[in-house]
């Protein structure tokens, strides 16, 4: 059914679930193989009135150091359970884009992702790239609540 599974990450708490679900989804499936993305954010960069707090490289090294530290966590994950896993970082402004972006590179069939689950007023102003997946994507999206 779903051979090519992406499996976006951001290191926070709910992952751990979605992580689970994905690497059980790989394991079902004769030959499939998980792809984990995480995404980090560009630097800040603000008008020249504005005092950085951070300098540019070393904002931009510890924010790549976290997006390969969390892709590690779930090649652990997806190897413990003998499931083929394939990370990637990328750095954009909006990591929905990326994410989408990603499933069409790796002809990803499913995406799976962690949701908190907010609703009503805090989830429209809050957002959540999880949602802007959803919309946008014209491949199935596993979402997996927090409990």
């Amino acid at each position: 059914m779903y051979h090519r599974i992406l499996l976006p990450t951001d290191g926070s708490g709910i992952t751990a679930n979605a992580i689970d679900t994905a690497i059980k989804l790989a394991k079902s499936q004769p030959g499939a193989r998980l792809f984990a993305i995480s995404v980090s954010e560009p630097f800040p960069y603000a008008t020249m009135a504005e005092i950085q707090p951070v300098p540019p490289d070393a904002f931009l090294q510890a924010q790549t150091q976290m997006a390969q530290a969390r892709v590690a966590d779930v090649a652990i994950a997806a190897q413990a359970a003998g499931v083929p896993c394939e990370t990637h970082t990328v750095e954009a402004m909006h990591p929905w884009e990326a994410i989408l972006d990603h499933a069409k590179a790796k002809q990803c069939d499913v995406i799976v992702m962690a949701s908190h689950g907010r609703r009503g007023l805090s989830a429209l102003l809050l957002g959540s790239e999880t949602q802007r997946v959803l919309i946008h994507s014209p491949l199935p999206v596993l979402v997996v609540k927090s409990t």
